[in-house]
């Protein structure tokens, strides 16, 4: 008989499927559950985005855009990025805009890696990041990061991990899993190390606006990082706009270039409509930023004092909308503990592993949800740790 030869890349079945997806799979199939899993603003999108999207769809606005994007909304992401950091972007040449961040992290990588080039990448971090470093043929260079350290990678580190391959380093502060915020100190001996090494840093700074009695510091606007700095953002998580799919890259025009080819040949433009929607994000939804700003620090107060009562010790999270615990005390491992916390209470959290091999030991809670919930599952979690602690 024939037989059919295997068709599938080695390269893409080598790496396993996401570890957030598991538990939310067993969750879906569950009644009552509380789910501290899912890093999506429970938010709606705000009224006045979603009126300039219901416009421009009543307009007739359904067609391609220019590959780059909408000019007047790459105008409005050049004077939000000037306004806040001082950072100035020509629209017309160094900003794109992508279907969300997502597709922002695929481009900067596929158009700046050759096979085996090495990207450093500390975490835990974001689960996307070295499955997508190894579908553009390079190699991460995995750096753990400490609680001891406030989960803030250092410039020692870095230095230890290169070799005559790296390539690049990949950062993504304020962070998700963890809520740990660079600090302008740290992030400018990292700076030292990119320059000295001649490394292009891809930054991530998708949870820019959801900070907490703290700065966020835009690394290209540090001195010397324009030129050697891929800035990738998006209006998911500050706007509550995930389901709109819409970020940007920011980049000096000659590495842009090449990531606009990719997007050219592989989307061709982010949704026209969705365009329209972010622009009125930028004009009209700041007050808005500011009111789930202050209600997630709510939030956050709320889960990270709980989970220190009950035992489950948490470092103080500065940024984006997560509190990582240690689940030490249960003896348990973060599989183990989140599997019987959503079968025994029906809380769903994601095991801290799913981010990387420094995940091990902690959980990832989502504050992304009403306060009510999570008083509710800080009373199961009480019950859930003494029946095990």
């Amino acid at each position: 008989m024939h037989r059919v030869r295997n068709f599938v890349s080695e390269r893409i079945s080598n790496v396993p499927p996401s570890g957030i997806r598991r538990f939310f799979d067993i969750a879906a199939t569950m009644e009552d559950v509380i789910s501290l899993g899912i890093g999506e603003p429970d938010f709606d999108t705000p009224e006045p985005i979603v009126r300039a999207g219901i416009a421009a769809l009543e307009r007739g606005e359904t067609h391609y855009s220019s590959n780059s994007g909408l000019m007047e909304l790459r105008r409005a992401i050049a004077e939000h990025l000037d306004r806040m950091y001082g950072q100035t972007y020509n629209p017309a040449s160094e900003i794109l805009v992508t279907v969300g961040v997502s597709e922002a992290l695929y481009l900067a990588l596929a158009a700046t890696l050759d096979p085996g080039d090495e990207v450093i990448v500390p975490e835990p971090c974001f689960v996307s990041y070295a499955p997508e470093v190894i579908f553009a043929g390079g190699k991460p260079v995995i750096i753990p990061t400490r609680v001891e350290n406030g989960f803030q990678v250092t410039a020692e580190e870095i230095a230890a991990a290169i070799t005559p391959r790296t390539k690049v380093l990949l950062i993504g502060y304020p962070n998700n899993p963890t809520g740990a915020v660079m600090s302008r100190e740290r992030l400018n001996s990292i700076a030292a190390i990119a320059k000295q090494h001649d490394l292009l840093v891809i930054s991530d700074e998708i949870y820019d606006r959801l900070v907490y009695g703290t700065e966020h510091v835009c690394f290209p606007s540090l001195p010397g990082m324009y030129s050697r700095t891929v800035l990738l953002q998006g209006f998911s998580k500050a706007y509550a706009m995930t389901g709109w799919r819409i970020g940007y890259i920011a980049a000096p025009a000659e590495i842009l270039e090449m990531m606009r080819r990719v997007h050219q040949y592989t989307i061709m433009c982010a949704p026209t409509v969705s365009q329209y929607a972010a622009l009125a994000a930028l004009k009209e939804g700041e007050p808005y930023v500011q009111e789930m700003v202050a209600e997630y620090d709510r939030r956050r107060r709320l889960i990270v004092d709980g989970l220190n009562e009950i035992g489950l010790k948490c470092f103080e999270p500065q940024g984006a909308f997560y509190a990582f615990p240690s689940i030490e005390v249960t003896g348990m491992d973060e599989n183990e503990f989140a599997e019987k916390l959503l079968h025994e209470e029906r809380v769903a959290v994601v095991p801290g592993s799913a981010f990387g091999a420094a995940g091990k030991g902690y959980v990832r809670c989502s504050y992304a949800t009403a306060y009510e919930k999570i008083e509710e599952a800080l009373e199961r979690l009480h019950r859930f740790v003494r029946r095990h602690g």
